[in-house]
């Protein structure tokens, strides 16, 4: 009687070991990869990170080019490739069978299109634009300038408003600027918690705007495979929400979500921002 006992528990424990070995690993979670604006970097995410993080999805930040915590002198990033390579670099080192979720804010979107033709759906799911500029080849007419470039004249000149950064001596463009810290809450954080604004303060650095003004890309057929969202920040004095909608009608996302905020969502909003973040997610099976 013993061994008869002994030998079904035996069995019983072969067949619950066979059961966990025939088991369906469950898929990894959605892969987020989150980019500045000119002058931000990884930093700006850091409560959409933890939102993420604490819900399971896997997160990942970069600082570009002069950006953030990388040591380079803006004012020797000329050209838009220099700019973007922390996120091409990254794309390329990722398996081929893993996709990620591009999200870009403001100028970051510009490294979005960027990656979109140069990968594709090989390593893209879905890509999300931020009050960001979303611009098929860059800036290669007037109208994208008019569209995708932010105008702060309504806040006063330039020399009045920004920081700007002669690189390459005062008889050439501007290679960076920087909105004035004191004008900064105004413009671009007028609806976002004044710890956030003093933390931008104290962390953003002149940005390299002759590599992004100078921004073109080579257009690839698979560009349009890659899903497309469009999160308007309806309270927006950098892409304000005119430049936003021209955008949208020039390349059309495969969606559009509206945001009740300031240039700065994940300053301002970011229980909603997360929330649409999530949402497309999932809508588009990622």
């Amino acid at each position: 009687m013993g061994e008869e006992e002994s030998t079904e528990v035996v069995e019983m424990k072969e067949e619950d070991q066979s059961l966990n070995n025939n088991s369906i690993t469950p898929p990894p979670p959605p892969h987020f990869v989150l980019v500045h604006g000119i002058g931000g970097g990884a930093w700006c995410w850091y409560k959409i990170r933890c939102l993420m993080e604490n819900s399971g999805y896997r997160v990942t930040c970069l600082d570009l080019k002069a950006s953030g915590m990388d040591p380079t002198d803006p004012n020797t990033v000329l050209s838009f490739d220099d700019y973007n390579k922390p996120l091409i670099d990254f794309l390329f080192s990722l398996h081929d069978n893993h996709q990620v979720i591009l999200v870009g804010h403001s100028a970051g979107g510009l490294s979005l299109s960027d990656a979109i033709h140069k990968f594709g759906k090989k390593k893209i799911k879905l890509a999300v634009f931020v009050a960001a500029t979303m611009l098929r080849s860059g800036f290669v007419t007037d109208q994208d300038i008019k569209d995708g470039v932010p105008d702060l004249s309504e806040f006063g000149e330039v020399k009045e408003v920004s920081d700007v950064g002669f690189g390459l001596g005062e008889d050439h463009p501007p290679t960076t600027m920087m909105i004035k810290k004191e004008v900064q809450r105004k413009i671009v954080y007028q609806l976002s918690p004044q710890e956030d604004s003093t933390l931008a303060a104290m962390l953003l650095r002149p940005g390299p705007v002759q590599a992004l003004t100078t921004a073109r890309f080579a257009e690839s057929e698979d560009a349009d495979n890659v899903p497309r969202i469009f999160i308007k920040t309806m309270y927006d004095n950098v892409v304000k929400p005119e430049q936003q909608e021209a955008m949208i009608k020039k390349w059309p996302p495969s969606d559009v979500y509206v945001l009740e905020s300031d240039h700065s969502p994940f300053f301002s909003a970011p229980f909603v921002l997360f929330g649409l973040l999530v949402k497309a997610a999932v809508a588009y099976g990622c």
